[in-house]
């Protein structure tokens, strides 16, 4: 049934095409946080691992809550890891094959900055669209991942 929430046809097509890539960005992004996790090594092993396992905790709640905006909007999310690495913004591949804390905090740092940047980019074309509700969430998510590339920042100095 289609979903009669006061945005037309063309606003929710529009709006579930810049989700679906954000979804893809996020669960890519997910998937090498866990990468993180599993294989940092060094002398700070510990607290980089704990965090990291904070970080993919906090993605897999933003992927489902992406994924179920696209949903409430009448559109199905992408949800194979085709799609995924076919609408991602960011690479699964590793610049590097160094697996202490500071090159994974700069992987992953230029990815979220990657985000943040394609949230902001794409919210003020979302508000024109009239649809509030996905502005709204999509700042709440933004300020979320500015936070933590703050963070990530200020491990590296």
């Amino acid at each position: 049934m289609k979903a009669n929430i006061g945005l037309t046809d063309n606003a929710r097509q529009h709006i579930a095409e810049v989700l679906s890539h954000l979804l893809a960005d996020e669960f890519v992004l997910y998937t090498k946080v866990r990468n993180a996790h599993y294989n940092v090594e060094g002398i700070d092993f510990h607290s980089k691992h704990v965090y990291f396992e904070t970080l993919y905790n906090e993605l897999i709640i933003d992927v489902d809550a992406i994924a179920e905006r696209i949903k409430t909007l009448g559109h199905y999310a992408p949800s194979s890891l085709t799609d995924y690495l076919r609408l991602t913004h960011l690479t699964e591949k590793r610049s590097t094959t160094d697996n202490d804390s500071k090159s994974w905090v700069k992987e992953l740092l230029i990815d979220y900055e990657m985000i943040i940047t394609y949230i902001r980019e794409n919210i003020d074309s979302i508000e024109e669209y009239n649809d509030k509700s996905t502005a709204d969430f999509l700042i709440g998510l933004l300020e979320q991942h500015e936070k933590t590339a703050w963070m990530l920042r200020a491990h590296l100095g």
